[in-house]
């Protein structure tokens, strides 16, 4: 049972060690950066995660690496939603709203990757998520057929990085299962043209 979950964890940070870049590199351009949601109090407030994620997309958008952030997160009922709070968070940064754009089915890091791919039509992303789960998001996108990269934010160690690193062994297996599975997000379609659109006017 061990190799069984521990097995996929291993082999999949090996396959993307090359593609995952700390906060001081430089990765090779791409069109979008993709900032996966990270949770909200019960007041609504950001996670301190949701909020280092923002920031590394804004920089990158700065720095020139992507044209347009892709906020994909969880808004599957009225009273909880990622998106919104990312993107203000990015407003506030300073990143302007036609190079913003949301998807709000994002409800777990396999339907994020399927979405900028099969529904928001991206071919490359800079996926920006804390370091113990990059490994499982870049391997996701890369699989479902995206030129991926992979950025971390600067961050202290905590109890909340000590918990996403045990939780990534039995994420990662299930990662594994569904590429295998070929998996269906809950919300698989149809196409949307906003991710293009905001391309268009970069």
């Amino acid at each position: 049972m061990l190799a069984v979950t521990v097995g996929p964890w291993a082999t999949v940070r090996v396959a993307t060690a090359a593609d995952i870049h700390g906060p001081g590199d430089a990765p090779r351009p791409a069109e979008a950066a993709l900032v996966l949601g990270a949770g909200l109090a019960a007041d609504g407030t950001p996670s301190p995660f949701m909020r280092e994620r923002v920031a590394t997309g804004a920089q990158l958008y700065r720095d020139g690496r992507v044209k347009v952030l892709l906020l994909s997160g969880d808004n599957s009922h009225r009273d909880y939603d990622e998106v919104t709070a990312m993107a203000g968070i990015a407003a506030e940064l300073g990143v302007p709203a036609t190079a913003i754009v949301l998807d709000y089915a994002g409800f777990d890091s396999y339907s994020s990757c399927y979405r900028a791919r099969h529904v928001f039509g991206a071919s490359s992303v800079i996926v920006v998520s804390q370091q113990f789960h990059l490994p499982r998001a870049v391997w996701l996108c890369q699989r479902l057929g995206l030129d991926t990269q992979g950025v971390y934010p600067p961050a202290s160690y905590s109890d909340a990085t000590r918990r996403g690193e045990v939780r990534e062994v039995p994420a990662t297996a299930k990662a594994v299962l569904d590429v295998v599975t070929r998996r269906e997000p809950t919300f698989p379609g149809p196409p949307e043209t906003a991710l293009r659109d905001a391309l268009g006017r970069s």
